[in-house]
């Protein structure tokens, strides 16, 4: 079976001329089915320029990325869309609706899922929120919630669209320890039980062994020293 990610000879560049700056060089990685990568390396390095160009949110400029199967290179807008409703993005900022509650954010990931009643959408966005442990906050506004809840908030709405794919971009940098080791049991768990692939940025190294697979960045380059996790 073909990976559910694949990049090779990946490049990426800001900027022309004088002003043209390199920030992915010549990256080459695969993720399963069902496997959790994890992305470490220092601020400024290009992981999150890599999630964005997987996620189908910029424009391939060179090499190859292929996502189940089908290559981003070259894709129209309408495939680009099409993908991303089955990839699912956890990404630095939160990016909620101020005007939404919690339950509609999350509702909007349910949202993507086609066939499901407004009833089985909302039940399922209130099952995810339970999940990260926001039951309580359901009918609360984005300015009402602390940042991690509001990442809590993001995480589930990410999960509530069932994607096949997820990329999450530092997902517990605003969580504490114990809230931060459920969130990813959760990611874990969304890959063996439903054979999602997640490709995670993190810094946290309390959560590393969570992982399948670690690969470090620098530079714009993967090193030579990813390594699985026994």
């Amino acid at each position: 079976m073909a990976p559910m990610l694949r990049l090779c000879a990946l490049k990426h560049h800001f900027g022309s001329g004088a002003m043209r700056r390199q920030v992915l060089i010549d990256i080459s990685l695969s993720v399963e089915a069902g496997e959790v990568v994890l992305l470490t390396g220092p601020s400024g390095c290009g992981k999150t320029t890599l999630l964005t160009l997987i996620g189908a949110l910029r424009q391939v400029q060179e090499g190859s990325v292929q996502v189940f199967g089908e290559e981003l290179r070259g894709a129209s807008a309408a495939a680009r869309l099409r993908l991303r409703r089955r990839i699912g993005m956890i990404i630095q900022g939160h990016n909620l609706l101020r005007c939404l509650s919690a339950e509609q954010n999350v509702q909007m990931g349910a949202d993507l899922l086609e066939g499901l009643s407004y009833r089985a959408r909302r039940d399922r966005s209130r099952e995810w929120l339970r999940a990260v442990g926001l039951q309580d906050h359901l009918d609360k506004l984005p300015h009402d919630l602390s940042g991690g809840q509001k990442q809590r908030v993001a995480i589930a709405r990410a999960l509530a669209a069932r994607p096949q794919l997820l990329l999450a971009d530092e997902p517990t940098a605003s969580l504490d320890s114990r809230t931060g080791r459920e969130v990813v049991e959760l990611l874990k768990g969304l890959a063996k039980d439903q054979g999602c692939g997640v490709l995670m940025v993190t810094h946290d190294p309390r959560i590393l062994d969570v992982a399948d697979r670690l690969v470090q960045m620098e530079d714009g380059r993967l090193s030579q020293g990813a390594y699985a996790i026994d």
